[in-house]
């Protein structure tokens, strides 16, 4: 190619190619590929048509479909962080069930508290069929951005009054999981690092928390309990406000508020697990990486995705999914971030 001469790319078959090929005309082959049964075509005439379509290697086009039918066979997904573990999984989830069920899967990043709303914007403009909505914000934040959605939804991680479906973890085992390990391991002293304020999964992990305190038989103390929200700097900040309560184990909300706290643990001169031990809820391939690598319980975060993104399929299809109880937590992940007691 010469300098400045504009590259020549060779264009996708059209439906006009495979009429012409085929020896039909557009509306018979576009009858015959999108599966319409209505009008009788020869079956000579489909098998022609449609090993025509195979050997081009014709795919539909979803934006002229969606122009016609108000369809885009895309489904939207919202989270408030692409860089936690927990909706990466969700998102990997979620794309695996849409790809099954011949839908693509747009994924949008609204940080909490943003100004734009991520919901209005995909919904209003004819780019989503549906949405799943992950959300950090506050009910009345969220309930205000859903009022404005213009397509059905599934809200993943949270449940919120009024909203007809969602898909959750149940944090509340998960934290309970967590503490009877600590508790198992002879540590009484078990500060817990919290999610959000007030938010859902917050509440639900600080009951389990608790639940596993009592079944120990091991006193609850207000003050060992900091919010962290979900972030690393989030834990280190909350992790910072517990040392002097010296706690000799810690409970993280999340993976990536452990990580935040084993830093600060670090630079103050405990070692873990001999003087702190440390779990996380959820598992992903870093909290191996971790030193030393931490302690988890197994969330179904992948599987949440993927029941939503279901879910959401079906309610488009025009069904009437049923609610699902909240998914249960896996296995403990033992790893080098938790020990015995030593004082």
């Amino acid at each position: 190619m010469t300098r400045g001469t504009t590259p020549s790319f060779p264009s996708r078959p059209t439906l006009a190619d495979v009429a012409r090929v085929a020896g039909v005309d557009m509306s018979t082959a576009s009858r015959v590929l999108r599966g319409d049964s209505a009008q009788r075509v020869r079956k000579e005439t489909r098998d022609r048509i449609l090993k025509v379509a195979e050997e081009l290697d014709y795919r539909a086009n979803p934006l002229a479909r969606g122009l016609r039918t108000a369809r885009t066979d895309t489904l939207g997904i919202v989270v408030p962080q692409l860089d936690n573990p927990v909706f990466a999984s969700a998102i990997r989830g979620a794309e695996l069930a849409a790809a099954e069920l011949g839908y693509s899967l747009l994924i949008s990043h609204r940080e909490p508290g943003a100004a734009a709303s991520s919901i209005a914007k995909l919904s209003q403009t004819n780019r989503v069929d549906g949405l799943l909505v992950a959300s950090l914000d506050d009910d009345e934040v969220l309930r205000s951005d859903l009022a404005s959605a213009r397509v059905p939804y599934v809200l993943m991680n949270r449940i919120l009054p009024g909203a007809p479906l969602s898909v959750v973890l149940d944090s509340r085992a998960a934290a309970r999981r967590g503490v009877e390990h600590l508790a198992a391991l002879g540590h009484r002293r078990i500060a817990h690092l919290a999610g959000r304020a007030q938010g859902f999964n917050a509440l639900e992990r600080l009951e389990g928390y608790r639940e596993g305190l009592a079944a120990a038989g091991i006193p609850y103390e207000e003050r060992l309990v900091a919010t962290a929200g979900y972030t690393a700097e989030g834990g280190a900040t909350a992790m910072r406000a517990l040392l002097p309560q010296k706690p000799t184990a810690v409970l993280a909300a999340t993976l990536v508020s452990a990580a935040g706290a084993m830093g600060v643990l670090h630079e103050a001169g405990l070692r873990i697990p001999e003087d702190v031990s440390v779990v996380g809820l959820h598992d992903a391939p870093v909290a191996a990486m971790l030193y030393p690598s931490l302690t988890t319980v197994m969330m179904p975060t992948e599987e949440m995705g993927r029941v939503a993104a279901t879910m959401l399929i079906r309610l488009l299809a025009g069904e009437h999914p049923e609610p699902v109880p909240p998914l249960p937590p896996g296995a403990l992940i033992g790893r080098a971030s938790t020990g015995p007691a030593s004082r």
